[in-house]
């Protein structure tokens, strides 16, 4: 479990093919490793990677295939700049919210302003995830904890402060790129909860979705 409260900024130095996965190796920045041990959680743009050996300077990581289908990361390069956050403990000051550092899937930016010292993103999100976003609610762009200030069908409007921009990645982000989304968790077992016993019914494909028991009346 992470707070969306970044750490530290590091970059990607190596990506290996493995058979289908990836091992990637970060170099962590001012991420202090010093009480890191192999199969502790590092949120890397905000997926929850396991580490598998520590080269000094940074750690290494496997991603499956389901990874890279969910994230960006099927497309990052060697020096790509990461956000980096370790799991959160016990004894944390919770700044952010509750993060899983499971993504849900990839958002991609669709306008870049600047309003005095802020910078205003507006991002699409794919449609099936627009149920989840609310406006003063919570959302995790790139393992990053931010307020969603509007709604507009699929896309929301963040408001980055000076700090948040000089603290990560989002300073970079431009029209097009593509960030990982992880919506609010609460939201997402909230959503199963209201399913109840209906919950059984749903397949992993084709299965009975909220809207789809709303049309056939389950709901009502």
């Amino acid at each position: 479990m992470f707070t969306g409260i970044i750490e530290a900024v590091g970059h990607i130095q190596k990506i290996t093919p493995k058979g289908g996965d990836i091992s990637l190796t970060v170099e962590s920045g001012k991420l202090d490793l010093a009480d890191v041990k192999l199969g502790d959680s590092i949120a890397t743009n905000g997926v929850c990677l396991t580490v598998v050996a520590l080269t000094g300077n940074g750690y290494v990581a496997d991603l499956s295939g389901e990874t890279l289908n969910r994230t960006a990361f099927a497309t990052y390069k060697a020096g790509q700049k990461v956000n980096l956050e370790k799991a959160m403990l016990p004894t944390t000051r919770f700044g952010g919210h509750m993060v899983s550092g499971h993504v849900d899937s990839v958002a991609t930016v669709v306008s870049r302003t600047q309003t005095g010292r802020a910078i205003e993103f507006w991002l699409e999100a794919p449609t099936a995830l627009a149920k989840y976003l609310a406006e003063k609610g919570s959302v995790t762009i790139d393992g990053i904890s931010l307020t969603i200030n509007a709604i507009d069908g699929n896309r929301f409007k963040l408001t980055i402060v000076p700090h948040t921009a000089l603290e990560t990645t989002i300073e970079d982000f431009v029209v097009g790129h593509q960030v990982n989304i992880e919506v609010d968790v609460i939201a997402r077992y909230l959503e199963r909860l209201m399913m109840g016993d209906r919950a059984a019914l749903q397949s992993g494909v084709g299965g009975l979705t909220m809207a789809k028991l709303a049309e056939s009346g389950f709901l009502r």
